[in-house]
């Protein structure tokens, strides 16, 4: 079996004259994904490694959760994830590391919104900033996944209180 968690960067600033690779967290960011962190930490799911967009909203999404579970030694950057359409979350998962048995990515939309969608598990029409989709495959090897059965864990977004 394996696991992976889709997770959208929290909500960002828009600061004037900033690229957008470089956009940090806003207020309500920086307090949404400790907390998201948090209740996925109480679900009990192990994250072997927490892979990243390197876009500056992204990764320190990623940072909030990592700290979390007490694993800032696992995150993995991957720049390809920065406004990824669905075609690289599939590479990306595909290529994971074979001793990993649970994965997060950390992305933007729409692709992420549009990969979860062809998933084929679920339908979400937008997937909200700092939330969370979990799935599992049957399947022993990354490169399976894509074609593995799949089953819908979770959906969870700071909203959803």
């Amino acid at each position: 079996m394996k696991t992976v968690l889709l997770i959208r960067h929290a909500k960002s600033d828009w600061p004037h004259g900033v690229d957008d690779f470089d956009r940090p967290l806003n207020q309500r960011g920086l307090r949404d994904a400790p907390e998201m962190a948090k209740r996925v930490l109480k679900r009990k799911i192990a994250i072997d490694a927490f892979i990243s967009s390197t876009a500056k909203r992204a990764f320190t999404t990623c940072a909030f959760f990592a700290e979390a579970f007490d694993a800032k030694d696992r995150i993995i950057p991957v720049s390809r994830l920065y406004h990824a359409p669905p075609e690289i979350f599939a590479q990306v998962i595909a290529s994971a590391d074979a001793q990993y048995a649970s994965i997060a990515l950390f992305s933007h939309n729409p692709g992420i919104t549009e990969y979860i969608n062809e998933l084929g598990i679920a339908r979400l029409d937008n997937m909200p900033t700092c939330g969370v989709f979990a799935v599992r495959a049957h399947c022993s090897l990354w490169q399976e996944f894509a074609t593995a059965q799949k089953e819908f864990l979770f959906f969870d977004y700071p909203k959803a209180i």
